[in-house]
C-alpha cells in the first residue's frame, strides 16, 4: 500500500464515520441529540423499550416526508422546520393509539416525554441540511441507522439505570440490593450517560487511531 492508498483509506473511514448512525457518529454520543428522553424518561428498560417504539414510528417517516415535501416545494429553512414539525404532530396522532395498544395506560409514565419528542432534534433535526438529491430510499436508510442508533442507548441506558436504581432488568430481579438508588432520578441519569459517552467516545477513538495505523503500517 502506498502513501495515496493509505491517505485515501484514512479519507474513506471519515466518510464511513459521518454516515454511521450506530456506532462512529451515533446521533446521541457525537451530537449530544435526544438528551431529555434518555435522562427523564429512561428510567428503566420496559420505558426505554416504550421510547424505542416511539421513535422508530416517529422518525424516519418524518425525514422521509419533510424532506420530500420540502424538496418539491422548495421551501425556505424556516419554513422546513415548520413542515417537520407539522408532519411529526400528525403522525403523533397515529401513533399513540399503537403505544396505548401496545402498552395499555402504562404509557403515561413517559409523560410529556413522548408528545415532545414531535419537536425533538432527534427527529426534526434534517431539515437544517436537506440533500436536494437525497431520495426515499436514502432518507430510509439514514432514518433506519439513526433509530438503532439511539435505540442502543436508550436500552443500554434505561437497563443500566433500572439495574442499579432498584436490582432488576424489564421487571426480572438479578441483584438483590440496589446499588445506586439516585441512578433513577434525571441527575442519576445525566451522570450514568456521562458515563456511557466517555465510554462510547474512547472505543471510537480506539478503532480510528487502529485504522490510521494499520494504513501507516500498509505503506
Amino acid at each position: 500500500m502506498n502513501l495515496e492508498q493509505a491517505r485515501r483509506r484514512a479519507d474513506e473511514l471519515e466518510v464511513t464515520a459521518r454516515r454511521d448512525r450506530i456506532f462512529l457518529n451515533n446521533p446521541v454520543v457525537m451530537q449530544g441529540l435526544g438528551l431529555a428522553p434518555l435522562v427523564v424518561a429512561a428510567t428503566s428498560g420496559i420505558n426505554a423499550l416504550r421510547l424505542c417504539v416511539a421513535v422508530t414510528l416517529l422518525l424516519t417517516p418524518t425525514r422521509m416526508l419533510g424532506g420530500q415535501i420540502s424538496r418539491a416545494a422548495r421551501l425556505g429553512l424556516a419554513a422546513r422546520g415548520f413542515v417537520y414539525c407539522l408532519i411529526a404532530s400528525l403522525l403523533y396522532v397515529g401513533v399513540y393509539p399503537v403505544m396505548t395498544m401496545l402498552f395499555g395506560v402504562d404509557v403515561i409514565q413517559l409523560g410529556l416525554y413522548l408528545p415532545l419528542l414531535v419537536v425533538e432534534p432527534l427527529i426534526i433535526k434534517r431539515y437544517e441540511r436537506p440533500d436536494q438529491k437525497e431520495r426515499l430510499r436514502t432518507a430510509l436508510r439514514k432514518g433506519l441507522r439513526t433509530t438503532i442508533g439511539y435505540a442502543i442507548i436508550l436500552l443500554l441506558l434505561g437497563c443500566g439505570r433500572e439495574l442499579l436504581a432498584s436490582g432488576t432488568v424489564f421487571g426480572k430481579v438479578v441483584m438483590e440490593r440496589a446499588l445506586l438508588p439516585m441512578a433513577s432520578l434525571p441527575a442519576g441519569g445525566f451522570i450514568l450517560l456521562g458515563i456511557l459517552c466517555a465510554l462510547w467516545r474512547g472505543a471510537v477513538s480506539a478503532y480510528k487511531h487502529h485504522v490510521r495505523m494499520e494504513a501507516r503500517r500498509g505503506v
